[in-house]
């Protein structure tokens, strides 16, 4: 890991600076949100007030009021996330969280870790994650976090659905817009003292535009299919004890350009669909009594793909994770708390080369103290054993300390720091042994590791006032990485690579029915070489203004999003990405209590830019809908 260099300190100082000047602001008396409940950081509820890590929150009524198909459209919107893009909905999406690539980032869907393993890198299936209305919300924690959740977990998108309420209730929303893109979001729920259900079903559809900008001849419209339906079931047996089933399914096509034939002749097309059929489901049970909790799961998760040119099929795949989990937890007292788990995992992978497979176990352990209601520490180790890699462990350790100011404002100074690893998936190691072709013939791929640390500051006042700064520093070393120039397999850097920055969030309330949403990253990326790593802008900014009538019943947001100073590369050489500013405005409006009308342009002044070289990105799209309640 870098030293802690002076200009290190100096970044440090200065957010020490920024804390003492939040220290004299003032505002109306009100519940602070310092004691929001957050569950991703230790895998078990803690309220904000606790927790050293960095994390950002997104309720249902952000995605809701931003109206986005796509849920990384509203991930891209949030502190230190990056997001890249090559041809509109349903094509290769990646999520960068702090510059670290989407296959070191994990994605939890209900408790369910969300990988692919039918993908050549584990990434999360990004690409068809759609905002559904199952959504109640997403936290992200920011940084390497592997001591609890396992390999793979350079940061930890969680999604979060919602349960069934008293009573009966429902949803069905439709929405049609440019591109002509078609989506109708049906949910009904429902649930009482003995148990609750939530169900629903989304179907979008569209036409999409020209992905690839090679594509110069035919100009074909490259377009997308998804279908995703979800379920939640509990049933509450006992007061201590609750069961519950989710399972979600995503059928999904996409159309693109520039794939191969079959043999023997290999020829390349721009007649392209990719399939994604993924099934995934975790039941479990959840058991309380006193001050100890305890949680019981297996989960699923299997995914099957292909790559049809002219309608043959020409590249298939087949993955599955399988995995049985236990957490538990026990507080004896308010200073103590105690995290413990053990998981099991099983992964398949089928694809040309035939059925591989392996295993992998997980034990963790955290402590958790509290001093005084104002030091809050946490530490933490995991043992993985795998039968493939052997053994690793990795830890964090966390501290948070709460400065309340008066009954109304605080300042929370915290730090982290953590370490994981990721083993190569079952898809590199076969890549590497088919090889033929140097430099990764006869490369024998070994696991990566990371480590990092933050610091920061927060402060939150009264009526929703949240300001925050945040310097972090972290590595990947032994990086596995394709060989973009020969496109021989996978190798792997003998050295290490960086990812340092600063990352700045405000959520500031002015007038009565205005608040201010803000944040900047910037972010200092360097790969083993010392070159700065494709796709990750070193500046990327979110300012948005939202706006609420005195009856709640109208509102509005706009958010004006930018980035700077990104490269990528054309397989011979790097080359800058242009700056770019995109502007998306959303509406909202309950016509009554049953009738809500709502609207949105994205890019509203039709700017034209590129987040991947050679693919085309949307122009200034108009959609609107009508969701009715009951």
């Amino acid at each position: 890991m870098k030293t802690f260099s002076t200009n290190s300190r100096s970044v440090v100082g200065s957010l020490a600076a920024v804390g003492s000047a939040l220290a004299v602001s003032s505002v109306a008396a009100q519940q602070p949100p310092l004691e929001e409940i957050i569950v991703t950081s230790s895998i078990v509820a803690q309220p904000r007030r606790q927790i050293g890590t960095a994390v950002s929150v997104v309720d249902v009524e952000e995605i809701e009021l931003r109206g986005y198909n796509d849920l990384t459209d509203v991930l891209r919107t949030q502190t230190g996330i990056g997001v890249s893009n090559s041809g509109g909905a349903g094509k290769a999406t990646a999520v960068y969280i702090r510059g670290e690539d989407s296959f070191r980032t994990l994605l939890m869907i209900d408790g369910v870790k969300a990988l692919d393993p039918s993908g050549p890198q584990h990434t999360p299936s990004f690409d068809n994650l759609l905002a559904t209305s199952d959504l109640q919300r997403v936290e992200v924690l920011r940084g390497p976090q592997g001591f609890i959740y396992g390999a793979d977990a350079g940061g930890v998108v969680n999604v979060i659905t919602k349960r069934g309420a008293d009573g009966l209730g429902g949803q069905l929303a439709m929405e049609y817009g440019d591109y002509s893109t078609r989506k109708v979001d049906a949910a009904l729920s429902g649930g009482n003292d003995a148990g609750d259900f939530f169900v629903s079903a989304v179907d979008l559809t569209t036409d999409g535009f020209n992905a690839q900008t090679s594509d110069t001849v035919l100009r074909d419209d490259d377009g997308a299919d998804n279908t995703t339906l979800h379920a939640k079931l509990g049933w509450n047996v006992t007061d201590d004890l609750r069961l519950q089933l989710v399972a979600r399914d995503i059928d999904a096509t996409a159309q693109f350009d520039t794939c191969f034939g079959p043999p023997p002749l290999f020829l390349s097309s721009n007649d392209c669909v990719s399939t994604t059929d993924q099934q995934t489901y975790k039941v479990s049970a959840d058991y309380s009594k006193g001050r100890a909790s305890n949680s019981f799961g297996y989960s699923a998760v299997d995914v099957a793909r292909d790559i049809l040119t002219e309608g043959v099929s020409t590249f298939a795949t087949e993955g599955s994770v399988a995995r049985v989990e236990y957490t538990g937890s026990y507080r004896p007292s308010g200073a103590l708390g105690l995290v413990y788990g053990i998981d099991l995992q099983d992964e398949e992978l089928t694809d040309s080369v035939g059925p591989q497979s392996r295993d992998q176990n997980g034990y963790y352990f955290e402590y958790q103290g509290a001093f005084d209601d104002a030091l809050f520490v946490s530490l933490g180790a995991r043992y993985d054993d795998s039968d493939a890699f052997g053994s690793h462990t990795s830890s964090r350790l966390s501290v948070a300390y709460v400065q309340d100011l008066d009954s109304n404002r605080s300042l929370k100074y915290r730090a982290s720091a953590g370490n994981g690893f990721r083993a190569p998936s079952l898809f590199e190691v076969s890549t590497n042994r088919n090889a033929v072709f140097p430099p990764a013939a006869g490369v024998v791929l070994q696991e990566e590791t990371s480590r990092g640390y933050d610091v920061g500051i927060e402060y939150n006042g009264a009526s929703g006032l949240h300001l925050e700064a945040t310097y972090f520093d972290q590595e990947i070393e032994d990086a596995i990485e394709f060989d973009l120039l020969s496109f021989s397999g996978y190798v792997q850097s003998s050295g290490v690579s960086t990812s340092t920055g600063v990352e700045l969030g405000a959520n500031v309330p002015f007038g009565e029915r205005w608040e201010l949403l803000a944040n900047w990253t910037y972010n200092d990326t360097e790969d083993a070489a010392g070159q700065q790593r494709l796709r990750r802008p070193k500046n990327l900014g979110n300012f948005g203004v939202q706006y609420a009538a005195d009856n709640e019943r109208l509102k509005l947001l706009a958010n004006y999003r930018l980035s700077r100073d990104a490269i990528d590369t054309t397989f011979i050489s790097t080359v800058p990405l242009p700056d770019y500013d995109v502007l998306d405005v959303s509406v909202t409006f309950d016509a009554s209590e049953l009738l809500q009308i709502y609207g949105r342009v994205q890019n509203a002044t039709d700017e034209t830019y590129q987040e991947v070289v050679g693919y085309n990105t949307a122009g200034r799209s108009i959609y609107g809908g009508v969701r009715l309640r009951f």
